[in-house]
C-alpha cells in the first residue's frame, strides 16, 4: 500500500465537516478526492462497482434513506451515478439536523440542473480539490509560508536547489498523485492517459448532446496554446477551423469548453477591479488555464526537452503550474486569486486577495535576473498606480520563479521566492 501524500484538502474537509450537514468535493477526475475522503470517512457507499450502483437504484424506488445508513462521516461515491441522491442527502440531513453526515465524491461530472430539486446552500459545504501542489506532493521544501507574506515578514537568504530540468519534468508530469509515485515515462504516461480518458469517454458524460472527440482535441490543443492568454472564443474558433474539416461556431466552441469546465479540466482566472489612480480601462476577460499544466502539455504532445529547447512555451507552461499552486494554498488562506491587466500596459500575473481586503501581487518568471528586474518593476508600478485612498496598498510583492539559487527578500521589499521553496 503506498504512503499517504497529506493534502491541503485535508483540512478543508476537516473544516467543512465542522460546520456542515454533508461536504461535496469536487475536481477533476484522478486527482485524489476518493482517497482523500477516506481518511475522514466511517462507512461507504461505493457506486462505482456495477452491483452496488443496480442495487442502489433498485432501493431508491423503495426505501431511499436505506443508502445513507451506517456510520458518520459516511461517503456516497460516485453519486452523481444517482442525480436524485442530492436531494435524499439534503432532506437527511435537515432531518438529522447535525454536522459532519455525508461526503459526496466521484467523478467530475455534475449532474444536469433539472435533476436535483435543490442547491443544497447552508446544508452542503464544497471543497475543491486540484491535482498536488509541489508543496502536497513533496518536491517543494516549503520554507517560505505563503501566509508569511501576508504578515509582511522578513524571510532569510534560502537555498533552492531545483533545476530547470527538473522544473520541466514536474510541469509535464503534473501533479495526478499516482505520477507522484513514479518516475520517467512511467510518470509522464499518466497524464498522456488522464488526456485519451477523457476525450474517448469522459466528455460524452456532460450533457445530452453527442460531441466530436477529434474536434475536442483541436480545441484543447489551441487551449494549451493560448495558457496565460485572455484569449477569445473567436481566436479558439479560428485555431480549430484550420483543423477541422467542418466549420464551427463561436457557440460550437463555447458548448466544448463548458464540458471542459464541468470536468474541472479548465479553470479560468477572472480579473481583478482595482481602484486605479489612472483612467486606463481595466481588461475584464478571464485568463485562460488548464487546472494543471500537464493537460496542456500532453494536449499539445511536448515533452521536458521540449520545454528546454521551448523557453517561451515553458514559461506559459510553468505559469499554469504556479497558478494551480498559488490557487491550492489560497483555499487554505480563504483568498482568491485574480490577474490583472489595464489598457496602458500595467499587468500582474496573480492578485491573491483575502477576505479581510488584504491582497499581494505576484509575477510569474521562470528566472534570470533580467527577467526578475522586469517582474519586480512591473510589480512596483502596478502598486503605485492603485488609489490608496479608496482601498489597501498591497500587502507583499512577489516574484515567484521556477528557478533561482535562493528565495530571499530585496532591498526594495519584493520577495523573490522560487515555487520549490513556497507552502500554504
Amino acid at each position: 500500500m503506498k504512503e499517504y501524500k497529506h493534502r491541503i484538502a485535508d483540512l478543508l474537509l476537516r473544516r467543512k465537516l465542522e460546520g456542515k450537514g454533508a461536504v461535496l468535493i469536487v475536481g477533476p477526475k484522478w486527482c485524489g478526492k476518493t482517497t482523500t475522503a477516506k481518511r475522514q470517512s466511517r462507512s461507504l457507499l461505493d457506486l462505482s462497482k456495477k452491483l452496488i450502483l443496480e442495487q442502489s437504484r433498485q432501493m431508491m424506488e423503495i426505501n431511499p434513506e436505506s443508502l445513507l445508513a451506517g456510520d458518520t462521516p459516511r461517503i456516497i461515491d460516485e453519486w452523481q451515478q444517482i442525480p436524485a441522491l442530492w436531494d435524499v442527502v439534503r432532506t437527511e440531513v435537515d432531518e438529522r439536523n447535525e454536522f459532519g453526515q455525508f461526503i459526496l465524491t466521484g467523478s467530475a461530472v455534475l449532474p444536469e440542473a433539472e435533476e436535483t430539486l435543490h442547491s443544497g446552500t447552508g446544508r452542503i459545504g464544497r471543497v475543491k480539490m486540484r491535482p498536488m501542489s509541489l508543496f502536497e506532493s513533496g518536491e517543494s521544501k516549503g520554507e517560505v509560508s505563503l501566509e508569511d507574506l501576508f504578515n509582511n515578514a522578513d524571510i532569510p537568504v534560502i537555498t533552492n536547489d531545483m533545476t530547470i530540468d527538473q522544473m520541466a519534468f514536474l510541469v509535464c508530469r503534473g501533479g495526478w498523485p499516482q505520477s507522484t509515485f513514479l518516475q520517467g515515462d512511467t510518470a509522464l504516461d499518466q497524464a498522456d492517459d488522464y488526456l485519451e480518458s477523457l476525450l474517448t469517454t469522459d466528455m460524452h458524460r456532460v450533457g445530452k448532446v453527442q460531441r466530436s472527440s477529434d474536434r475536442m482535441r483541436y480545441i484543447m490543443r489551441s487551449y494549451a496554446r493560448h495558457q496565460g492568454a485572455q484569449c477569445p472564443v473567436s481566436m479558439i474558433r479560428a485555431d480549430v477551423s484550420a483543423s477541422d474539416n467542418q466549420s464551427v461556431s463561436d457557440d460550437t466552441i463555447a458548448s466544448y469548453l463548458d464540458v471542459l469546465n464541468r470536468l474541472f479540466v479548465i479553470e479560468d482566472m477572472p480579473a481583478w477591479n482595482p481602484n486605479l489612480r489612472s483612467k486606463a480601462a481595466i481588461r475584464t476577460s478571464p485568463t485562460r488555464y488548464y487546472i494543471d499544466p500537464s493537460i496542456a502539455t500532453a494536449a499539445l504532445g511536448i515533452s521536458p526537452q521540449d520545454l528546454i529547447n521551448d523557453l517561451n512555451t515553458f514559461g506559459f507552461m510553468f505559469e499554469t503550474m504556479a497558478v494551480r499552486d498559488i490557487r491550492t494554498y489560497s483555499d487554505v488562506l480563504k483568498a482568491n486569486v485574480f490577474h490583472f491587466r489595464d489598457s496602458n500596459g500595467l499587468e500582474c500575473d496573480m492578485v491573491i486577495h483575502r477576505r479581510d481586503g488584504s491582497y499581494g501581487l505576484c509575477e510569474v518568471k521562470l528566472g534570470g535576473p533580467h527577467n526578475i528586474e522586469t517582474a519586480a518593476g512591473s510589480l512596483k508600478a502596478v502598486a503605485a498606480n492603485i488609489d490608496t485612498s479608496k482601498m489597501k496598498e498591497p500587502t507583499f510583492l512577489m516574484v515567484l520563479t521556477a528557478v533561482g539559487p535562493y528565495a530571499y527578500r530585496r532591498k526594495d521589499g519584493v520577495y523573490v521566492v522560487p515555487i520549490g521553496c513556497l507552502k500554504p
